[in-house]
């Protein structure tokens, strides 16, 4: 589990595309406090640490990772947004993140406020059933708070210090990045769905989950 707060932007070393893609990451910041075995999010996507030397960490990625995400088009040279998996007794700066990016989002528009950044995402319709205003989303593993929510897209507002440590700051229209919404509104949805039975929209409205 991780909780969208960056430990550092990392920067891609070496990238060997195949049944697997193997990556290389260095990472001089999170590199000493983990171990081969341990989870870290790479932009968001959890992956497995396969190999450590110095303040390389090595990854693999299976096709079902890169399908959903936007690690297959990296580039040697690259950032990403590193965080370490959370330790119980740390605190939860951010939201619940789990890792698992649901889809691929696209920069639509950038809007400079001066001390801060409006970025406006164009999302899979799927994907804005589970992204409310005011809740939480992950972008490129980053928890930030959805400040408008339209029917294909939704805007974040992105303060000064989160855009100075992390990859947002490089983002611009057109770019890809990953999407992760609150899983709070994954089992919402599936609920209100009727998966199962007497649980309806009606029903939570009534009883003030909605």
């Amino acid at each position: 589990m991780f909780t969208g707060i960056i430990r550092e932007v990392g920067v891609l070393k070496s990238l060997r595309r195949g049944s697997v893609c193997r990556t290389e990451i260095d990472a001089p910041k999170t590199a000493p406090g983990v171990d081969i075995g341990d989870s870290v999010a790479v932009n968001g996507v959890c992956l497995t640490v396969t190999g450590k030397e110095g303040s390389l960490l090595r990854f693999d990625a299976v096709p079902e990772t890169l399908s959903r995400s936007t690690l297959g088009g990296l580039k040697i040279g690259d950032g990403v947004n590193i965080e370490p998996a959370l330790r119980v007794g740390e605190m939860l700066g951010g939201h619940i993140v789990q890792g698992h990016v649901d889809g691929v989002g696209r920069v639509s528009k950038i809007t400079d406020l001066g001390e801060s950044v409006v970025i406006d995402i164009d999302a899979p319709a799927e994907l804005m059933n589970q992204i409310v205003e005011k809740g939480s989303v992950a972008l490129d593993g980053v928890s930030l708070t959805v400040s408008r929510c339209g029917e294909r897209n939704f805007s974040v507002a992105v303060i000064p210090h989160t855009l100075a440590e992390t990859t947002l700051k490089e983002k611009k229209p057109g770019s890809e990045i990953n999407i992760e919404t609150d899983i709070i509104g994954k089992y919402l949805e599936k609920l209100v769905r009727g998966k199962k039975p007497g649980l309806t929209a009606d029903f939570l409205a009534e009883n003030g989950f909605m």
